[in-house]
């Protein structure tokens, strides 16, 4: 090997390494999370929540950077167009990550192909509430009321593209019954009021944003979208109980970097926010507001979860023949 080509290999040997080399030792600096609702949300709660305990498993500084807008969109752009090293990482939840893609086809960001799932980190399991005024106690007291009233009863939600549109669309469907809906913008936090204050008979929401109007039997909750029984409210029955084996996912929340991270940054990232999601703290305060940690087993199952979601949904878009307010 002559003198040049001894140092084009050994340049070439030398960038190969220096990605497993700055992995190695990542992180060396502050990280960012990209929350991309407004403070205050669920997804905000959760970020602020998991923030300490994560910059204690990193040895670094996590700053937290809402960045609201366009239904999640905006920061989901900001994160996918971050350098893919591992200090910018996004906290996707449902909506961004599994709902939008077909909501907003498009939208150049593709979430499968520009963003590698590291972990999910909670399930914010999302419950049909009903306002006191609608006389039943159960859920197939409530479809046989909504059937006796067909399109007199109404819904509220967050807008035409939301989890809790979908959830509704979804749950009309199987159980054969339609309901009016009323679209709030503003987030869910104004659908959660329009119910709190019987402006609307019925919505899904996510049990987080209204335990306190539970436990004060502002609202009831006659069934809730999860796998399992909720610790918050273990005597509620969960919509595969009920007959509606297909609706068990809430408003899960998890972690994503820019596609091209290094894999040995995204273990680390992986590692790391596992840890912190087993910390008893965050897990009385995560069950506590109405919602449960719950971890990947590796990046690989999150990323086959997430594309389950993406078809789930594209289909539920389908069956309803696209959305409209």
């Amino acid at each position: 090997m002559n003198g040049k080509a001894g140092m084009v290999f050994g340049a070439l040997a030398l960038a190969m390494a220096l990605p497993a080399q700055s992995a190695d030792v990542y992180p060396t600096r502050p990280v960012r999370m990209i929350v991309p609702f407004a403070p205050g949300g669920a997804s905000d709660f959760v970020g602020r929540l998991i923030q300490p305990r994560l910059q204690q498993e990193l040895g670094q500084q996590v700053l937290i950077d809402n960045r609201a807008g366009a239904s999640g969109n905006i920061g989901v752009e900001v994160a996918a167009r971050a350098p893919a090293d591992g200090y910018t990482f996004l906290l996707g939840n449902i909506g961004t990550m599994a709902i939008n893609p077909s909501i907003y086809p498009k939208f150049p960001v593709r979430t499968v192909r520009d963003f590698a799932a590291v972990t999910q980190v909670v399930d914010v399991p999302v419950g049909l509430a009903a306002h006191p005024s609608v006389p039943v106690k159960t859920m197939r007291e409530f479809v046989a009321f909504a059937k006796a009233r067909k399109g007199k009863l109404n819904f509220g939600s967050a807008g035409a593209g939301s989890n809790g549109r979908l959830e509704m669309e979804q749950f009309m469907r199987l159980a054969g019954i339609e309901l009016a809906h009323i679209p709030y913008k503003g987030g869910a936090g104004a659908a959660a009021t329009a119910l709190l204050t019987g402006e609307v008979d019925v919505a899904f929401v996510s049990l987080a944003s209204v335990m306190p109007h539970v436990r004060n039997n502002k609202i009831k909750i006659l069934g809730i979208s999860a796998g399992k029984r909720v610790a918050a409210l273990p005597d509620v029955p969960v919509m595969p109980e009920l007959g509606y084996k297909d609706m068990k996912t809430g408003s899960w929340q998890g972690v994503y970097v820019p596609t091209g991270t290094p894999r040995a940054v995204i273990d680390r990232l992986f590692a790391a926010t596992t840890k912190a999601m087993a910390d008893p703290d965050v897990i009385k305060r995560i069950n506590d507001s109405g919602s449960e940690v719950i971890v990947s087993a590796s990046p690989e199952e999150f990323t086959v979860f997430m594309k389950d979601q993406n078809e789930r949904f594209a289909q539920v878009v389908k069956q309803i023949g696209g959305i409209t307010e």
